[in-house]
This record gives structure tokens, sequence and C-alpha cells, in this order.
């Protein structure tokens, strides 16, 4: 299981990202919080991984993504998604306001204009309680 997107609901919009945190998405798959999701996957990566979650998000239904987790440390996977949702990409792919060592995108602009339009991101990066993060989920339905 471990390392490995799992698919939900598919009638569902809302996605969680559990950053680095792979326990909690074991937790996550292994729970009823699968019926209310329409997938949970983890971020390690502050370019591959953001335009694998860019070109998911925007060929399917998810309209809100619940981040969650432990920060990625030496990546900051989570901060680079934040800031490409606050502030887009700037010349070469580059994710504006990262701090992140190579935050650089093959997504294009067409495509992440798409996403920051279509989806929203609630920020509880750090989370990692089941109850919690269903709460978050829900409130984002």
């Amino acid at each position: 299981m471990r390392g490995t997107v799992h698919l939900g609901n598919p009638e569902s919009t809302v996605a969680v990202c559990t950053l680095s945190s792979m326990d909690l998405l074991d937790r996550i798959a292994g729970s009823e919080l699968m019926e209310e999701i329409a997938l949970a996957g983890r971020l390690l990566s502050e370019n591959e991984g953001i335009d694998a979650l860019i070109r998911s998000a925007n060929s399917g239904n998810i309209r809100t993504v619940v981040l969650c987790g432990r920060e990625v440390r030496g990546h900051l996977a989570g901060h680079s998604l934040l800031e490409l949702h606050k502030n887009g990409i700037g010349p070469g792919g580059r994710i504006a306001g990262s701090a992140s060592p190579h935050p650089v995108l093959e997504s294009g602009q067409a495509e992440v204009d798409l996403f920051r339009g279509r989806v929203d991101i609630i920020d509880a990066i750090g989370e990692t309680g089941l109850d919690d993060i269903g709460r978050l989920v829900r409130s984002a339905q």
C-alpha cells in the first residue's frame, strides 16, 4: 500500500494529500474516510509531485485538496503547492514565492491557471489526526 494513490468515492470532489506522512496515508486508506473522498495520496517533491497533482486534479472532478501530514523536509512540497496556488508560476515554470530548492514545473501556464481556478486547498499541514482530517473533508463537501 505504501507510496501509492488510493482511490475512494468517485462521486466525491475532495482529495487528501498527506505530504510525507506515509503512515497517515496508510491509516486513511484503511479507514471509512475513503467513502467520503475521491482519493488519498502523498506529495514528496516540489516539482514532479506537484505536476502529477495538477494533471490529476485537472482531468477529474477534484475541487478541494486537504493538505495535511508532515511537511517534506528539504523539499517543502506543501509550501510550494500553497505558493503555486497563491502566486502561480513565473518564467521557466518556477513556482513564484517558493522557498523549495527546485520548484520548477513542467505544467504550462494554462494547466496551472486551470488548477488554480478550479481547486481550493485547505492548509492543514502538520495535522495527522483522522478525526480532524475527516472534519475538514466534510466541511469541504
